[in-house]
């Protein structure tokens, strides 16, 4: 019998299990050095296999395991088959980087490291199950599985109270989200006999009271593991307090399942979407995407300033698929496909440079022992590696062409302007917003990356002693050089992204873009039509290439061959220091003077007497003091109300007893004919 993409998928996920387990029996030092590689080959194999897949049919497989008569059932499409692929191809760059990252752990905590690697092993893991999952029982328990290991994970340093704190905030998050989706499921369910396989619900209508109640259960669920509004209180507690590496995974790949998940019930379970779910999503995604790249845009912090992005890029993706569900809804399935192509080519990218941009922070902060902004400074000098691969993925998240955050953003924007006339007038008045919204976050996406990148790597040291940090290793660079890569590549070849993707947009909406691509061949990106917009990166590549170097000889030619190195111009002061840089929290001035009201801040200005004067500022989450500091002091007087009833005499717990006893008597007995 022949080897299918799926038998070969369930061999690499038990084989990431597997490498897990041998983990705790292995030495410390040879784990990381054996263990890490085999898991980054893995990885690239299951990116093989996604592929693979995403050229032919949909392949099932029942395993006799799980619950008496309700085993679990496995499917392997076209839409898992992308996520399976973009789970590879990150997880492999994230999982060699981690083969140099960790060891110091190995040498120093060999205990807490074989503990981490099953941990991350099964993170890695229960992600494909989620993906091939194809019953409501078997997609719960690795979905719980999933936000286990990475509770685990994000408290590897369980020692220090915040990431204690961090990591509680984050599993009571991801268990109410857990709730909604079994609320969904069991609403899915209802009525066809207790199976919860997908091949039945997928039989099963709703009516569109239900179908609308499932699908808002279903945005609870998938929104809050996405860090949608205002469920995104998590992220940027959690993604900080963990291991780089851990981080990237979080941020890159796990988020994306939440939007698997919203792709598998909106268009496989639910049929036919409504207009006012894309409509709800539309608003809510762009709110998200402004209030991320808003609060990245104030951070000192460089792993909560790339955490509060993620919250962005996925207010970007949720904002494409409400067009998407808009589009569907109305029949206009070409610009449906437009959508959901920049939806889904997002979701690649950002796992790309977001994961880079992570695994840069991991090497500053590894080197360092800083992520405060305000403490760095001047890295180029002695990083140079980390700064070259990190300026890729900081002009990738700026949506800078030739790189691959344009693309998918500029796909994105030709769905909103290309967009043709809805049923509901007023949707087309206001979804021209949605465009001067994307617009906004592009440019404050590209002012969050200046500040990253200038503050951190440019400039003068402030407060470190360079000669003391030490750029990264083999391992490191070649994962965060397959991270790079990507984004490279993702951005200059976008037509073959596309054809990739065409089968996706098929299965889901009936329609892509494959065409247009294959009409205009691999050079030119053309959505729709040619006469509308087009893009071709090789071409601006090329352009960019020859001005550089026609600049470069021109010098060379007016300064007859001659150079001269000088220092920068320092305003006619030369005694300079890096306290007169700006800072973190100068370059964000401007932004926090214009939303102050909106950020809550708060400031501690010395007066011009103090002999020590300091200055500090904070920006706290507003959603937070107005949706959950409310639920807290409730939950606290239900506590304080309960805990009165348990220090009664026994008398009154008796009285309770036989109050109860009687009235449900009278009920049984009220109740008999």
């Amino acid at each position: 019998m022949p080897l299918l993409p799926l038998d070969l998928v369930g061999l690499i996920l038990t084989g990431w299990s597997g490498l897990g387990l041998l983990g705790l029996v292995l030495p410390a030092r040879l784990g990381r050095c054996l263990l890490f590689p085999l898991i980054a080959g893995l990885s690239a194999l299951m990116a093989g296999a996604g592929l693979w897949a995403l050229q032919g049919g949909a392949q099932t497989l029942v395993l006799p395991i799980g619950l008496p008569g309700m085993p679990f059932h496995l499917r392997l499409d076209v839409l898992s088959a992308f996520f399976l692929t973009l789970l590879g191809l990150a997880g492999s760059g994230i999982s060699a980087y981690a083969t140099g990252y960790f060891r110091h752990m190995a040498e120093t905590q060999p205990g807490d490291f074989q503990r981490l690697i099953l941990l991350y092993a099964l993170f890695l893991a229960s992600m494909g199950m989620v993906l091939v999952a194809d019953d409501a029982y078997f997609f719960m328990v690795a979905w719980e599985s999933m936000a286990l290991s990475s509770y685990f994970l994000v408290t590897t340093d369980h020692e220090i109270p915040a990431i204690r704190e961090a990591g509680f905030l984050y599993l009571l998050m991801a268990h109410l989200g857990a709730i909604a989706l079994l609320l969904c499921f069991g609403l899915l369910q209802s009525g066809t006999g207790g199976d919860y396989a997908f091949a039945t619900l997928r039989h099963h209508s709703l009516t569109s009271f239900w179908s609308s109640t499932a699908f808002i259960l279903a945005l609870i669920g998938f929104g809050a593991k996405a860090g949608l509004l205002p469920l995104h209180t998590w992220l940027p507690e959690a993604h900080p307090a963990a291991p780089s590496p851990v981080s990237a995974l979080m941020s890159g790949i796990m988020l994306k399942m939440a939007l698997y998940g919203l792709l598998r019930v909106l268009f496989d379970l639910l049929g036919q979407p409504l207009w006012w779910w894309g409509a709800l999503l539309v608003g809510l995604g762009s709110l998200t995407a402004l209030f991320g790249v808003l609060f990245a845009a104030v951070q000192s912090d460089i792993k909560r300033l790339l955490a509060w992005s993620s919250v962005e890029n996925m207010g970007l993706i949720l904002s494409g698929l409400g067009l998407t569900l808009l589009f569907h809804g109305a029949g206009q399935e070409t610009v449906a496909a437009l959508a959901l192509a920049a939806v889904l080519y997002h979701a690649l990218n950002h796992a790309f440079f977001k994961g880079l941009l992570f695994l840069g922070a991991g090497s500053v902060l590894h080197a360092t022992a800083e992520r405060n902004m305000a403490k760095l400074g001047g890295l180029i000098r002695v990083m140079p590696w980390v700064a070259g691969l990190s300026l890729v993925g900081a002009l990738s998240l700026a949506g800078l062409p030739p790189f691959n955050g344009f693309v998918s953003e500029w796909l994105l924007l030709q769905a909103y302007l290309l967009r043709p006339d809805l049923p509901q007038p007023w949707l087309n008045m206001v979804l021209p917003l949605g465009a001067a919204v994307l617009a906004l976050v592009g440019a404050l996406a590209g002012f969050a990356m200046v500040k990253f990148y200038g503050i951190v790597f440019l400039g003068q040291a402030r407060g470190l002693v360079l000669s003391e940090v030490q750029d990264i290793g083999v391992w490191e660079r070649f994962g965060m050089g397959w991270m790079a890569l990507g984004c490279v590549l993702l951005g200059l070849f976008p037509s073959s992204v596309i054809l990739q993707l065409d089968t996706v947009t098929h299965a889901l909406v009936g329609q892509g873009l494959g065409a247009s691509a294959a009409r205009h061949g691999w050079l030119w990106v053309t959505p729709v039509s040619a006469n509308r917009a087009s893009y071709s990166p090789l071409i601006l590549f090329a352009v960019i290439g020859v001005s550089v170097g026609l600049t470069f000889l021109g010098v060379r030619r007016f300064f007859h061959g001659r150079w001269r190195r000088a220092p920068a111009w320092d305003c006619g002061y030369p005694f300079q220091t890096a306290r007169m840089q700006d800072s973190a929290d100068g370059f964000g001035q401007p932004i926090k003077q214009i939303f102050e009201s909106f950020f809550g801040l708060s400031r501690e200005i010395p007066s011009p007497f103090d002999s020590h004067p300091h200055y500090h500022s904070e920006v706290r989450d507003p959603l937070w003091a107005l949706c959950y500091l409310p639920l807290v002091r409730g939950v606290a007087r239900l506590v304080k109300w309960v805990g009165v009833l348990q220090q009664g005499r026994i008398s009154t717990y008796l009285l309770f007893s036989f109050t109860t006893l009687m009235a449900l008597l009278a009920l049984v007995t009220g109740s008999r004919p």
